[in-house]
């Protein structure tokens, strides 16, 4: 295959921002081969309201009017079933929940779900989506580290979907052989995202490399495979959402004693030929149709009947080295490199 269609590709999870570096990315989930993106809510402060959500929606419409963008809400003290069913009505999809401290902005994160059970109620008769960041936060006293806090978060997916039968839910971001045999095992109310990234890096990739380096890291080599394995078997409950998250280049570029670098990986720009590119690799191209698009418009019923039709293309294709709009510069995953698929324009 030299030219693919793909019908409305849709990322499940992008990251926006706010300010000028909003201003800078949002058009790059389009120049990337998008026609709709799942936004996170996870700015300063993060988005707690119905409000903020739709302020900030039409804030992304203004900027890029050919992607849809579908708004979620910050799982927070804050959020209660009243809020949660005025943001149904207002179209809002699902809500976000951070384990505390374990990633960008996520200090108003959760420290235990059975708070929350009235949301999720909630959120289960209005038929919304909760969003998992599958870790829990490190601690030397369990020996729970950033290698290993994504598996010993699996027992909280499995009493969530155990308690909410009918509640959708998405395990974000997958990263291990665990994870991906958990969610197989729960039912048609349990799916996962997974990201390019995540299909191209293991852990000899981020160590010492900030611009690889995300939350939830990359594992090893059999959680790869695991991810790769699950593409290629075509599974209806496992699809893209990027976790596209950009930083500005002194703090994704630089740590010091007391500050680590940001954690987070670009791909937005060059998402859907990167994607290409990884799926030809290990032989899952046939199922790039179902993994960018079918599998989570399915999932998240967003199903159109004439969705815009983006072509790809097998020829060479050099990433960027960095994209700058005033003061903000982001730099894209695989900077200055060559991939095997390019956008038709």
């Amino acid at each position: 295959m030299t030219l693919l269609e793909i019908p409305g590709p849709a990322d499940f999870h992008v990251h926006l921002r706010q300010g000028e570096l909003c201003n800078l990315v949002t058009p790059h989930v389009r120049q990337g081969g998008f026609t709709l993106a799942y936004v996170m809510p996870n700015l300063t402060p993060p988005i707690t309201s119905t409000e903020q959500a739709l302020e900030y929606q039409a804030r992304l419409q203004a900027i890029e009017p050919s992607v849809r963008f579908l708004m979620t809400l910050y799982l927070s003290p804050e959020l209660t079933p009243h809020e949660i069913h005025k943001a149904k009505r207002a179209g809002i999809v699902g809500v976000k929940s951070y384990p505390r401290g374990v990633t960008t902005n996520s200090e108003s994160g959760i420290e235990s779900y059975i708070a929350y059970y009235p949301v999720f109620k909630a959120m289960e008769e209005e038929d919304m989506v909760l969003n998992l960041h599958g870790e829990i936060p490190s601690d030397p006293t369990t020996n729970t580290c950033v290698l290993n806090a994504e598996r010993r978060f699996l027992k909280h997916l499995e009493a969530l979907h155990r308690d909410f039968p009918h509640l959708r839910i998405v395990l974000e971001h997958a990263t291990t052989k665990e994870a991906v045999e958990t969610v197989k095992a729960l039912g048609p109310t349990v799916a996962c995202t997974i990201t390019a990234h995540h299909l191209a890096l293991t852990v000899d990739d981020w160590a010492g490399q900030s611009f690889n380096f995300c939350k939830p890291v990359a594992k090893y080599p059999e959680d790869r495979e695991a991810l790769r394995a699950v593409i290629k078997e075509g599974h209806p409950r496992f699809f893209l959402g990027s976790d596209s998250a950009p930083h500005q280049v002194g703090k994704k570029a630089t740590a010091t004693p007391d500050q680590p670098c940001a954690a987070g990986v670009y791909t937005a720009p060059v998402l859907l030929p990167l994607v290409a590119h990884l799926l030809d690799s290990f032989d899952a191209l046939d199922n790039i149709v179902a993994f960018t698009s079918i599998n989570g418009r399915r999932f998240y019923k967003v199903e159109e009947e004439q969705p815009f039709i983006m072509r790809i293309r097998k020829s060479p294709n050099t990433i960027f080295p960095s994209l700058t709009l005033k003061d903000e510069t982001v730099i894209p995953f695989w900077a200055g490199r060559q991939i095997d698929w390019g956008l038709v324009e």
